[in-house]
């Protein structure tokens, strides 16, 4: 069965997948994957640092000035926008929320700067709640290995991807594709010679000879 075999590969290329977002609660880890849009972790893990230990609470974020924001995050791109959001999540977390981020999808998306996608990662990653995010990579490994249509948008691709996977492994088989798109089942050269999905993949006849 295709599912099966997807589900063994992703096991054994990752049995213990992590994020690769450094945080060290929850306000960090949604500000990271914010900072994470149209950009990479690894650029976001080189910012992060310096911002949290600069502005250690929600208190000192809020009232942080732009400038000084803009020009600590400026390497992940669109650092102005994603500095008013930063301070505007502080703001909000801080005075609405108790400083704790909420634990509900319709509440993280009424945050600036936060869209479903973003409120999947947290929800999966920090609550260990059952989502599936479907960023660039995921979208990507999803239409090649015929889980979704090519027309499909996130939304749908997210749908259908719950009916797949059983749902108690849906935050894991997220990040299990997440990693599977960005280091084997890349945009330009994917790896696909090796790959044990080869046969289902919709490249096989233009990258495997």
């Amino acid at each position: 069965m295709k599912k099966n075999s997807i589900d063994l590969y992703l096991d054994e290329l990752f049995p213990n997948p992590k994020c690769e977002l450094n945080y060290n609660n929850d306000y960090e880890l949604l500000i990271a994957i914010v900072l994470s849009a149209q950009s990479t972790d690894k650029r976001v893990d080189t910012v992060t640092p310096i911002l949290f230990n600069k502005y250690n609470s929600l208190k000192t974020l809020k009232k942080a000035h732009l400038e000084d924001l803009e020009s600590i995050i400026r390497p992940v791109g669109s650092f102005r926008k994603k500095a008013s959001y930063i301070k505007d999540i502080a703001t909000i977390i801080e005075d609405d929320y108790n400083g704790i981020v909420p634990k509900d999808r319709d509440l993280l998306i009424k945050l600036p700067g936060v869209g479903r996608k973003t409120a999947n990662v947290f929800l999966g990653e920090f609550y260990n709640i059952p989502c599936i995010a479907v960023d660039t990579h995921v979208e990507r490994v999803s239409k090649r290995l015929k889980l979704a249509s090519k027309k499909d948008d996130p939304l749908k691709i997210e749908k259908k991807l719950e009916k797949v996977f059983s749902k108690d492994v849906w935050a894991k088989r997220h990040l299990q594709l997440v990693l599977f798109g960005r280091y084997y089942c890349k945009a330009i050269k994917p790896e696909c010679m090796n790959c044990k999905l080869k046969d289902i993949c919709i490249e096989k006849n233009k990258r495997v000879s």
